[in-house]
């Protein structure tokens, strides 16, 4: 009866949400989604798509919303002149804001976090204004990958920044949706996995699933087979203290695999069906940028997100089909 029914799901989620990656084949860096709504950069501007499905976001148009023509094009990962587009709503302030990185490709050391505010609270109809930039007031550095995370106590930026040799990941409590208080250090690449070609905490997008809280992360130099992602969840009551955040340390939890190099910079979203889905870019050639975006239904299930050889495998540019065969596997074996 188990096996009857997980193959009638199989059958109707093949029907309903088919799709093959990548999603974008170029021009698909530091992807965030919305449903099916669709964030990237290419590496001069911030563009946005969006579809009736995941399919559709193949052909969509995408709609240039920002781009800075004091910039210039830098091709090394996503640390271009503008990277990294996350779109969220900020409750008290009324407004869409996207939170990205920017800075001068000629000096790739002065990158800072900088926010955009929407005109309406349609994302696609909005007009894009300059809303400032993110100053942390005990680290006003070298700052990229902002995200938004969404507690009871309210809104936290989760970024990226350098300390020493180590880029690292820090929280601070939002004020405002351009002002933060003092970062702390919740992460740094201890493990092995994480310091392939250089030591990296990066990327950082928050996951929430049955009461408890997520910061998926990249780990290790984003070109090559070492790049992936790690895991950290929140156990503790206070998200700014290092203590309340467990980092599962037995290896990454996604990673290259099948022909498919540097998955990361991930991000998460919850399609109309219910299931959530997890959308990175990677890249088809060693040691090239990763500019493709693709995507995976995502399921998390016992203390860690889904078993890492099993996930790990989902990182093969495939069909949904296949990819809800590797659930019903999973599903069957435990």
């Amino acid at each position: 009866m188990r096996l009857l029914q997980l193959l009638t799901f199989l059958s109707f989620s093949f029907a309903t949400y088919a799709f093959t990656n990548p999603i974008k084949s170029r021009d698909g860096s530091d992807p965030y989604m919305r449903s099916y709504l669709f964030s990237a950069t290419t590496w001069s501007n911030i563009q946005i798509t969006r579809a009736t499905s995941m399919a559709g976001l193949k052909t969509a148009t995408p709609k240039v919303v920002w781009a800075d023509s004091t910039s210039s094009v830098a091709v090394i990962c996503y640390l271009s002149s503008t990277g990294a587009p996350e779109i969220h709503w900020i409750a008290g302030q009324s407004s869409w804001f996207i939170y990205y990185t920017a800075g001068v490709s000629a000096n790739l050391d002065g990158q800072r976090l900088h926010v955009l505010k929407g005109s309406s609270n349609d994302i696609w109809a909005s007009s894009w204004s300059y809303a400032g930039r993110i100053a942390i007031p005990n680290r006003d550095v070298w700052a990229i990958d902002a995200t938004i995370l969404f507690l009871p106590a309210g809104p936290y930026l989760v970024f990226s920044s350098w300390d020493g040799d180590e880029q690292c990941l820090w929280i601070s409590k939002m004020n405002s949706a351009t002002s933060v208080g003092n970062a702390v250090k919740i992460s740094r690449p201890t493990n092995a996995w994480e310091q392939v070609a250089s030591k990296v905490n990066e990327g950082p997008a928050a996951l929430y699933h049955g009461g408890r809280t997520w910061i998926i992360y990249s780990a290790s130099g984003c070109m090559g087979t070492g790049y992936s992602l790690g895991s950290l969840e929140l156990i503790g009551s206070d998200p700014l203290s290092a203590s309340s955040w467990a980092k599962y340390n037995n290896g990454p939890i996604f990673k290259a695999a099948f022909g498919n190099y540097a998955p990361g910079h991930n991000g998460f979203f919850t399609a109309p069906s219910g299931n959530i889905y997890n959308v990175y870019h990677a890249s088809p050639h060693l040691r090239s940028p990763a500019t493709e975006t693709g995507g995976q239904w995502f399921r998390p299930s016992g203390g860690i997100l889904m078993a890492p050889p099993i996930w790990a495998n989902l990182a093969r540019s495939r069909t949904m089909y296949q990819s809800l065969l590797e659930v019903l596997r999973f599903a069957l074996v435990g």
